[in-house]
């Protein structure tokens, strides 16, 4: 298999099929087509009708968007813990990822995933403070139901909806956000799981700049890249 993402300091969409692929073991070859250059977009369209990253390439199967890959992913490995096993917990599990696809569009522009700074706590508007109020009670009501006997959203396995959630997790940590014991223990969980500091150290080895997901305002933190 074949997966295309984008660059790692920022690409969230790119995120979660890769880092639910590494955690599983799966062997795939990684392309990597820096975002917001002239040739971008002709990179992209060469393998995919969308025109956007991550797609997934499986021999004669092209998939392109997060979900639909994790779902292909589902299909290819039924053994894998990808998604639940039991009926309720699947069927939450399935909702949650649907509504993070969907959703949150003030959240993800207010807070643009940014793996390279860090910045103060600040008011960035109501429905920013929404967004992030309805993902940690989604998180907090997954792990009172299903997640018993480990640190993530449905106990011991790290899985889609972990996956899907994973950029959210790296943006209310960028930015400060003050959240909860019991939240901060599931973000902690995510940030230290090998997959996601395998992505986070490629990230900081990245030189090219996004000028759209950097935000205008003095960081309080500047993770540079190794050796720099």
């Amino acid at each position: 298999m074949k997966l295309l993402i984008g660059n790692k300091l920022y690409s969230s969409w790119s995120l979660r099929p890769w880092i639910l692929m590494r955690h599983l073991g799966l062997a795939f070859e990684e392309v990597l087509i820096p975002l917001d250059l002239p040739d971008t977009k002709a990179r992209i369209l060469a393998h995919s009708p969308a025109g956007k990253v991550p797609v997934l390439v499986d021999g004669a199967a092209t998939v392109w968007e997060s979900l639909a890959i994790i779902d292909h992913l589902a299909d290819l490995y039924p053994e894998a813990p990808i998604w639940p096993r039991e009926d309720a917990a699947r069927a939450y599990a399935r909702s949650i990822a649907a509504e993070m696809h969907a959703g949150f569009q003030p959240l993800r522009a207010g807070l643009p995933m940014n793996l390279g700074k860090g910045y103060a706590h600040k008011d960035r508007g109501a429905a920013v403070a929404a967004d992030v109020a309805r993902v940690v009670a989604i998180w907090r009501e997954a792990r009172s139901r299903f997640g018993a006997g480990g640190p993530f959203l449905f106990g011991a396995d790290f899985g889609a909806a972990d996956a899907m959630y994973a950029p959210v997790v790296t943006r209310l940590d960028t930015y400060s956000w003050p959240v909860d014991p019991d939240t901060r223990a599931y973000m902690d969980a995510i940030l230290a799981l090998p997959a996601f500091v395998a992505w986070r150290e490629a990230a900081l080895d990245e030189e090219w700049v996004v000028p759209g997901d950097e935000l205008d305002e003095e960081p309080i933190a500047v993770y540079r890249r190794r050796g720099a």
